[in-house]
């Protein structure tokens, strides 16, 4: 976010103390964009990738978890992540807005509308993890998950990046989420498919993705909403907001074909579900860079980020036999950490990005960026165990074999997607 993203407490001390009704209709709007992305994109895209027997879970799944971080966000979530508090984690006194007057206002934005486009990001970013996790987890316990993992692991990594903390002060550049999304969701999807186990036939003799149809209009989805994800994190409709936008599309457009040539060298055809596949890691790729680079940094950071995706999911699967059933670890997962280390030599300005304002170097804003990539990692990664290990001590995680193998639309929730 070029105004909070880079150097939060600084930007909005720095920014006019007066609404501004272009970048609050702007901002609104991507809100929209972006909790589109989740409802229904993400519950689309997803539930295509399964068997029949369990769309609905899917969907379930993201609808739950939209509503369950919305109302946590607006409990202690927001509070946790944008008040000052202390480097490591914010405080209490923004806890459903209770101390801001009705027309406060953060930097040229009424507080309700910042606090309404940040909480659409604490709702994709739990949601993305249902991809590693699909046809086998028990409702209530992937709930608990979530918002444990909202509060404990989300909450902390938004405050060091973006509101304020650590890695702010370092000069982390991080524009819409390449650490705060998807580095910290990549990691978690990863343990979190690890302690729950593979599904049934995993991994040689799996069903194939039911509706590629329905996978395509949720990526479409994915792709218009995150015009707001990206262009919205410049909290502005000003030229970083275009830039932003312009990066995003070319790292989307180059991702998708790259990977679609990768399948047909390596299979002899090119897919809908591959191609589209490819788009997602794109726009994951170009995520933290997309306020920092030009064009030609998106077309890079897309041809690069498709490349090491496609070589990233037969090793998950193959080598360390985790079944992260979507790939999220690999699509979003690889894509974040790599666009949030290559940020670093993309963003100079010979190459039409933004330079380096904080650390005023290429090879020091590549430091800042491994420490904030290996904190990042670190953090999500020991506290996503710790809460799975105190889930697990309580209940079960995995669904017993017969609800698996009725499938959870019927043996959860009482529903099928389609009438026979």
């Amino acid at each position: 976010m070029a105004l909070a993203c880079a150097v939060p407490a600084a930007a909005f001390a720095q920014a006019p103390a007066a609404l501004d009704r272009g970048d609050t209709a702007w901002v609104l709007t991507a809100t929209a964009l972006v909790l589109f992305m989740t409802l229904p994109g993400l519950a689309l895209f997803y539930a295509g990738l399964v068997r029949v027997k369990n769309t609905l879970s899917v969907m379930m799944h993201c609808v739950a978890i939209a509503c369950l971080a919305s109302v946590l966000w607006a409990l202690v979530g927001y509070s946790l992540a944008f008040t000052d508090g202390n480097a490591f984690i914010g405080g209490l006194g923004e806890a459903l807005l209770w101390a801001s007057p009705r027309d406060s206002l953060r930097g040229s934005l009424p507080q309700s509308a910042f606090f309404m486009f940040q909480l659409t990001f604490a709702v994709i970013t739990p949601a993305l993890m249902v991809g590693a996790y699909v046809e086998r987890i028990r409702f209530g316990p992937m709930l608990a998950f979530s918002g444990l993992w909202l509060l404990l692991v989300y909450c902390p990594v938004a405050h060091w990046v973006w509101g304020g903390g650590w890695l702010a002060k370092m000069g982390v550049m991080d524009f819409a989420g390449g650490l705060v999304v998807h580095a910290t969701a990549g990691i978690s999807s990863l343990l979190i498919a690890w302690k729950v186990g593979p599904r049934e036939g995993f991994p040689r003799d799996l069903a194939p993705p039911h509706n590629p149809g329905m996978v395509m209009i949720g990526a479409g989805m994915l792709w218009v909403g995150w015009f707001g994800f990206n262009g919205g994190s410049a909290l502005a409709a000003n030229g970083d907001a275009a830039l932003a936008i312009t990066a995003t599309h070319l790292s989307a457009a180059t991702a998708g074909l790259v990977w679609a040539l990768l399948e047909k060298a390596k299979f002899g055809r090119s897919s809908m579900v591959g191609m589209v596949t490819g788009v997602v890691a794109g726009l994951a790729t170009v995520t933290p860079a997309s306020g920092y680079v030009g064009p030609v940094g998106g077309l890079i950071l897309g041809a690069v980020g498709s490349l090491a995706c496609f070589h990233a999911v037969e090793p998950v699967k193959r080598r360390l036999k985790i079944d992260d059933s979507l790939d999220v670890f690999a699509v979003h997962g690889v894509g974040g950490i790599l666009g949030s280390l290559l940020v670093a030599i993309l963003a100079t300005a010979k190459l039409g990005g933004t330079g380096y304002p904080v650390t005023g170097s290429m090879g020091g804003q590549a430091l800042v960026q491994v420490i904030g990539v290996a904190s990042t990692l670190a953090w999500s990664g020991i506290v996503t165990l710790i809460i799975l290990l105190a889930i697990q001590a309580v209940t079960r995680l995995r669904a017993p074999d017969e609800v698996i193998e009725e499938g959870l639309d019927m043996a959860a929730h009482g529903e099928r997607a389609y009438t026979p």
